[in-house]
Parts: structure tokens; sequence; C-alpha cells
């Protein structure tokens, strides 16, 4: 065991983290993929539990591979990265699988693997953010030569990814603009980015609403739903509260949620549910420590960031990581409106828990950098 541990590199928390993570992911989707495998797999109900331990065990090697790598060499393939996200999500939202009214998802030719765009044009925009942040550092509030290059691309990308995903975009958006002003972008930059931003989607709900095409109608009902308290609340959220409400503050039932029946993708966009209805509600407060530890280990290395590019790739991979964990659990309680975001390295997915993988990868790899260079340091000690 001491021999593994010697080669896991980087801040050795953040490790222990995903370890964690992942067993809670593992013990989750299994219980709540029991009465699906059941029904679609003649009664093998090992069979997601053993998809997902192979996509999990494949995301923690692409995890290892990513912290090995040198972090300098990803802001070399960021642009490229980039340029291939844009002509996916451009053919994704002409040609993508139409799954429940949204084509996320392109399906691979010859292997029959459904993959979904937005991660990939997830993890390549932080990046590229990230890279023009710390490239433009000395000409930062110049607007033709540094914001220009800066904010077009995330706007092209937030708006290609919004037909399909709202919430993935918003999530995306947000990111980008605390990136912006880390990196110190003037203030006055920012705001016109939140206007522009703002009236891009302003035009196109009034041209899918003349239209009557897209998911506008679906926002709007959600929306609706969460703010009128009299109106019924939706079904996945009744069912969601009343899974946390059998768990109660501590419990110990694995396998035995009933709402597993009821609650519509208990392995995906409710598994939080879940969770906390096997294993008690303090299970669940254990689950939001660790994303919240997550973010401070993040915004850490970023303190001592070897150099710009380090730091904000660092800082935003992790803060787009646990801001989506928390509008999850947010969604789950009702705290917000539903979203369809997963819970990441917990939910049951492909694209999603490999490019999470991925992103705690590269943070991990700039940790490691940061040990590398002072090693009386370690980040590990504290």
């Amino acid at each position: 065991m001491q021999s593994i541990f010697n080669h896991l590199k980087g801040d050795r928390i953040i490790w222990f983290i995903v370890i964690l993570l992942s067993l809670f992911s593992i013990l989750g989707v299994y219980s709540a993929t029991g009465t699906l495998a059941f029904r679609q797999m003649g009664g093998n109900t090992e069979y997601y539990l053993l998809k997902q331990l192979f996509i999990t065990g494949f995301g923690l090697i692409l995890m290892y591979i990513a912290h090995r790598v040198n972090h300098l060499y990803y802001s070399r393939v960021a642009q490229v990265l980039l340029y291939v996200s844009v002509p996916l999500l451009a053919f994704t939202l002409l040609f993508g699988s139409d799954i429940n009214e949204a084509k996320r998802w392109i399906t691979l030719p010859v292997l029959n693997i459904s993959f979904q765009t937005s991660d990939l044009a997830k993890l390549a925009l932080i990046m590229y953010t990230s890279r023009m942040l710390s490239r433009k550092q000395h000409i930062i509030k110049d607007f033709d030569r540094s914001f220009l290059p800066i904010v077009l691309p995330m706007v092209v990308v937030c708006m290609l990814i919004v037909p399909a995903n709202l919430s993935t975009a918003a999530l995306l958006f947000t990111t980008c603009i605390i990136l912006m002003f880390i990196g110190r972008v003037h203030m006055r930059h920012i705001a016109l980015t939140l206007w522009f931003g703002l009236s891009v989607f302003a035009l196109y709900v009034a041209a899918a609403t003349f239209t009557g095409k897209g998911r506008v109608q679906t926002w709007k009902s959600r929306l609706e739903s969460y703010v009128n308290k009299d109106a019924e609340e939706p079904y996945q959220v009744q069912q969601a509260k009343i899974a946390i409400a059998n768990g109660g503050l501590l419990r110990l039932a694995p396998g035995k949620s009933m709402q597993r029946n009821f609650l519509p993708h208990p392995y995906s966009d409710f598994i939080y549910a879940i969770l906390i209805e096997e294993y008690g509600l303090l299970t669940g407060l254990i689950i939001l420590l660790l994303y919240l530890i997550l973010l401070y280990r993040c915004i850490r290395i970023f303190a001592r960031g070897p150099d710009a590019f380090g730091a904000l790739l660092a800082v935003g991979l992790g803060v787009v990581l646990v801001i989506q964990a928390l509008m999850n659990m947010a969604v789950t309680v009702n705290l917000m409106p539903v979203t369809g975001l997963t819970l990441p390295l917990v939910s049951m997915g492909g694209t999603s828990v490999l490019f999470s993988s991925i992103s705690i990868g590269i943070i991990l790899s700039v940790s490691r950098h940061i040990e590398a260079i002072s090693p009386q340091n370690n980040t590990a000690a504290a």
C-alpha cells in the first residue's frame, strides 16, 4: 500500500477525497440501479455496478496519467481542444441524439458509445481561458488585445451549449466570469461580459419562443413551479424529499432504498437523495464537506501556484466541479429549480466521470509541480 502512495504525487488530501467519493459512487449506483438492471438486463442486478466499477477505475487511471503530465503542457493543448470542441458542439446541436427533448450526446460509430460533447467543451474552455488570462497579464486592461480574445470564445461555447443544456452553460459562464475576476480583468469589462451574455441569451429565448422550438417551455415550467410555492411541486422533488425523510439523521441500510423505484434518474441526477435515504443526513453532510474541502485545497493550490496559468487552471477546474456539486445537492433539497446536473465523481455516467477525473488529475499536476519546487512545504502536510 505504501508503494502505491509513493507513486501518487500532488495533494494527498485531494486523492483521499476522490477515493471516498468513488466509494460513495459505487455504493449509490449499485443500490439505485438494482431495479433498473433487473428489468433491462434480465435479472443481472450487477450489470450497472460492474459498468460503474470499470468507468471509475478507468477514470482513476486517466487521473493518474493526467497528474503525471507537466501542467504547462495543458496550455499548449488548450487551443486545440477548443477548436475541436466548437464544431463538435455545433454537430451535436444539429445531429446529436435526441434524449428527453435535448441533443446533448453524439454516438460514436463502431463503438456505439454516447459522448456528451459539453463535458469536453467545459474542460477545454476553462483551460483556454486560464491560458489567455495568464498570457495577457501585461495587457490585461486592454480591450482589443486582451478582453476580446478571452470573452468571444466563452460566449460562443456557452451559446452552443445553451439550447440543450442551460444549467451547464450557466455553470461554465459563471466559472469563466470568476476566472476573469481573479485574473484582474477590468470590472467594466466583466460587467460588459455579463450584459452581453444576458443579451444574447435573451435574444435566443425570444427567437425560440417565437418559433416554438427549443426547451424554453421546459425552463419556464421548472422556474414557475419553483417560484410559485402554492403550485404542486415537481414529481422528482417530491420523491427526493421522501427519500431524505426516510433517511433521517443517521441510518445504515445499504440497498434498502424505496424511492429508487419512484425517483426519476436516481442513479444520476438524484443519487444524493438515495445516499441520504440509505445512510442518513450525516452522510449527506459528509459528502457536502468533501466537496468544500476540495474547493479549499484548490484555492490553496491557487495561492501557492508556481505560475499564473497553473494557479488559474487549478482554481477554475476546482470551482466548476464544486459549484456543479452544490447545484446538484441544492436541487435535491429543493433550494434550486430542477437542472439535470449530475453529482461529479458520484453519479453514474461515462464521459462525465472521465472528464471529472481528468480535471482532478490536472489539478493534481499543478499541485505536484508545487511539491517539486518546494518539497519542504509538501501540500500533504497541511
